[in-house]
C-alpha cells in the first residue's frame, strides 16, 4: 500500500503540472516578461505567506499541524527583503493583492483557524514546492534580471537553514505519512491539496491577464 505522501504526490500530479506550465510562469521563466512581472508575482506571494505564517504561529502546539511548523521554512522576512529591493523601501504603500490571491490567502486562513489538517495541505503544497521548483525560478531570475546569486530579489527561494534539502524533504514526507488523521480526513487533505494548486493556478491566470505578451 502506498504511503500517504506518495498518494498525495500521485493525486496532485496533474494539478502540479498545470501550475508549472502556466502561461505566466512559462513566459516569466522564459525571459519574455520584464522584472515588473516578477515583482508583481512576488507581491502576491507575500499575501499567501502572510496567511500561512500567521497561521503557523497559531498552530505551533497543534497535534496535527504543529510538527510541520519549522522555523527554517519561514519565508515572510525574506519576501519583505526582496520586495524592498524590487519596489523600494516604501513597498508596503503600493502593495495590492489580486482577487484570486485574496481568495487563496483567505482559504489558507480559514484552514488555519478551523481545520489544521487542511492547513497542512497548503503548507505542503507551498513549502515543498519552494524547496524544489523554486530553485529553478531563482536561477532564471538571477540570469534574466541580474540579481546577485541568492541575494536581494530572490532571497525568498534561499533556505539558509536547510543544509540538505533532499534529507529535509524525506523528513517532511515522513511527517505526512504519520499525520494524525483518519482515512476520511486524509481524503479531505488530498482534495485540499488539489484545491491549493487550483487556487495557485488561478493567481497565475490573473497575472497572465495583467502581463499579456505583445502580439
Amino acid at each position: 500500500m502506498d504511503s500517504f505522501s506518495a498518494l498525495l504526490r500521485a493525486a496532485t500530479h496533474e494539478q502540479h503540472e498545470e501550475a508549472n506550465t502556466s502561461s505566466f510562469m512559462s513566459d516569466l521563466l522564459g525571459g519574455r516578461l520584464g522584472v515588473d512581472a516578477f515583482a508583481r508575482y512576488t507581491e502576491q506571494l507575500w499575501f499567501v505567506y502572510e496567511a500561512l505564517e500567521s497561521g503557523a504561529a497559531r498552530l505551533t502546539a497543534d497535534p496535527v499541524a504543529g510538527p510541520f511548523i519549522r522555523p527554517e521554512l519561514m519565508r515572510l522576512a525574506s519576501l519583505e527583503r526582496d520586495l524592498a529591493h524590487l519596489r523600494g523601501p516604501a513597498w508596503r504603500a503600493s502593495l495590492t493583492e489580486l482577487p484570486t490571491t485574496r481568495a487563496y490567502a483567505d482559504r489558507v486562513r480559514e484552514c488555519a483557524e478551523t481545520w489544521p489538517a487542511g492547513y497542512v495541505a497548503h503548507h505542503y503544497t507551498r513549502y515543498l514546492g519552494d524547496l524544489a521548483g523554486g530553485q529553478v525560478v531563482r536561477d532564471r531570475a538571477e540570469r534574466t534580471w541580474g540579481f546577485a546569486k541568492k541575494g536581494d530579489g530572490v532571497r525568498f527561494y534561499v533556505f539558509d537553514g536547510i543544509g540538505n534539502p533532499a534529507a529535509f524533504k524525506r523528513e517532511y514526507r515522513a511527517l505526512l505519512d504519520g499525520i494524525r488523521a483518519d482515512d476520511l480526513d486524509k481524503q479531505r487533505v488530498v482534495a485540499e491539496c488539489k484545491r491549493a494548486f487550483a487556487l495557485n493556478t488561478a493567481v497565475f491566470r490573473a497575472l497572465a491577464e495583467e502581463f499579456p505578451l505583445s502580439a
